[in-house]
């Protein structure tokens, strides 16, 4: 929950537009501002103080312990003009509150923080447990000094400025192992260990907790880097695994007796399969999602001699790689989409066309490594991409527009299996911001259709085209002429004019969006071909669209009705 307190009408006055924004996310503190803040510091996670920082930093002081537990707190001032990141920027996520804040409000936030002044990821912000020497580590970063990765274990990391190999003064180490940091090193915990449970009803949570931490340290592994445990869904309610698992800050999974049945185990039993339907629960449940098996099932050792409650087995599973399929839209920075954006600052490999790569490149975080091509080379940067993503790293494949139309989304998917997880990232399409500049020519059934026929005969392209003539289908053309293909757009034209009146409205846009952009509405009867080229898209109208005011409009409904929806 986000605190906000005010203490005067304007401050009011904003306080409230936020609440309005997120109405489920925030709370509103009235009474003296000093009791006000104290209520909100001790109750919320997150504080939005309208009020000075310096009376802010006043009322803050007495109250602060330590950044792992303080709430973040952002101060607007009394214009609206600034969001300040005033404590908690990291931990408690104040530097991207402000920069919540400053969208809702239009106040710029200000963030001081060295790592996100200068684009670099906080070692602390990464989602993992960290230990070491995160100080030290992050400075030398920031100050261009030869930090050394050392993956033990593979973890889609965002990007950071490494060397990437040993030989260095600061290391930062990916490992689930129990090992304590060195001098200037960091240690990063994975969630890689999957910890099996098994319990009789009633067993105590303590007895559930000892077995799970005495199996994972007595293997040399980390607790930190437990993901989750995992049991039968007959055991999914047992108090004692419940609590063991709210103990170490983790979920528990649990799986049918029929999913459980199937996984091949090394120490099956009768005892489980008579009493839940499986013959094993603790090796199974944390085997039945693949991995490597680091501890075989152990029972728990009760002090008072009576018989085990509990069963446990840890496997490792390394963390999967992530490809995210980008579309970057039609080319104007504002069409790009803020979760395009997000994406590419968490990948630490991009892959793309050199053209489209220029277009983010500044967007871009320190570290990130950029592995481009030029055209023609879209199956290669597919596999490219995928291969990445396999070795466990986050990638980022870009493509113009919407990545699932006419561009990398489908060779990529054609590439990938299902042992790295894919993400989409939708974008603006040439097809949309051609229509926002013509006026509304897609209103109502519309299609795409491309005219270069690199990668699909001519045959098919034109029984598509004279398909949408004969539907009475607005159709827009995406690639309709190159130097080396100068007849496929009067050839589909030509179709169409056997089904549509010339006067028919036309819409040409080139570069849409762009600086140098055109945008112009024609007839059938009236477009030069020698006029479109690559960088065009043409869209044509159907027998109900219509030329108002300079502006092509397909109307909702199958018949046009003036004055109605």
């Amino acid at each position: 929950m986000i605190g906000l307190i005010s203490a005067t009408a304007a401050g009011a006055a904003a306080r409230d537009r936020l609440a309005a924004a997120w109405p489920e996310r925030t709370r509103v503190y009235e009474g003296p501002v000093g009791d006000a803040v104290r209520r909100a510091f001790a109750e919320c996670e997150q504080l939005v103080c309208f009020l000075a920082t310096g009376a802010v930093v006043r009322l803050l002081a007495p109250l602060l312990a330590d950044k792992a537990s303080d709430p973040g707190v952002v101060c607007v001032d009394e214009a609206g003009r600034f969001a300040v990141s005033l404590v908690g920027g990291h931990a408690g996520g104040a530097n991207g509150l402000a920069r919540e804040v400053g969208a809702v409000l239009g106040a710029e936030p200000v963030v001081t923080t060295a790592t996100d002044a200068v684009g670099i990821a906080g070692l602390d912000t990464l989602g993992l447990p960290v230990e070491g020497d995160v100080a030290g580590v992050t400075r030398a970063l920031l100050d261009g000094e030869p930090v050394a990765l050392d993956t033990e274990v593979a973890w889609p990391l965002p990007p950071l400025p490494f060397a990437r190999r040993g030989g260095c003064a600061y290391t930062v180490r990916v490992t689930d192992r129990a090992v304590q940091p060195g001098e200037r090193e960091v240690l990063l915990r994975p969630p890689t260990l999957v910890v099996g449970v098994g319990a009789s009803k009633g067993a105590p949570a303590e007895e559930v907790l000892g077995l799970v931490e005495d199996a994972v340290r007595e293997a040399g592994l980390s607790v930190r880097s437990v993901a989750e445990l995992a049991t039968v869904d007959a055991k999914s309610r047992e108090p004692g695994i419940r609590e063991a698992a709210a103990r170490l800050g983790v979920p528990v999974v649990t799986y049918s007796a029929e999913e459980l049945a199937a996984v091949q185990v090394p120490n099956p039993s009768d005892a489980p399969l008579a009493a839940v339907g499986t013959p094993s629960v603790a090796e199974a449940a944390a085997l039945v999602r693949g991995g490597e098996l680091l501890v075989p099932k152990r029972k728990s050792e009760r002090a008072d001699g009576l018989p085990a409650m509990a069963t446990c087995a840890v496997v490792r599973r390394p963390g999967r790689g992530r490809l995210a399929v980008v579309g970057l839209g039609p080319g104007a920075r504002d069409l790009l989409t803020p979760r395009a954006k997000a994406e590419l600052e968490r990948a630490a490999v991009l892959v793309g066309l050199d053209q489209y790569v220029d277009q983010i490149r500044d967007l871009l975080r320190p570290g990130t490594r950029i592995l481009e091509s030029g055209l023609g080379a879209e199956e290669e940067r597919a596999r490219t991409a995928v291969a990445e993503a396999r070795a466990g790293q986050a990638v980022a494949l870009i493509g113009s527009g919407d990545a699932g139309v006419y561009a990398m989304a489908s060779p990529a998917l054609a590439e990938a299996s299902d042992d790295i997880d894919v993400v989409g990232v939708p974008g603006v399409t040439a097809a949309l911001a051609a229509a926002a500049l013509l006026g509304a020519p897609l209103g109502h059934d519309h299609v795409s259709i491309s005219l270069s026929d690199l990668h699909t005969p001519w045959e098919v392209i034109e029984r598509r085209v004279r398909a949408a003539a004969e539907a009475d289908i607005v159709v827009t053309f995406y690639n309709p002429r190159s130097r080396g293909r100068d007849w496929q757009l009067p050839k589909a034209l030509a179709i169409l004019a056997g089904h549509r009146d010339p006067a028919t409205p036309v819409g040409v846009v080139r570069n849409a969006s762009r600086p140098d952009g055109t945008s112009r509405v024609t007839t059938l009867a009236d477009l030069d071909p020698a006029t479109v080229d690559m960088m065009t898209v043409v869209t044509v109208g159907n027998t109900a669209t219509r030329n108002i005011a300079g502006r092509m409009v397909t109307p909702r409904g199958y018949r046009w009705q003036e004055g109605t929806e």
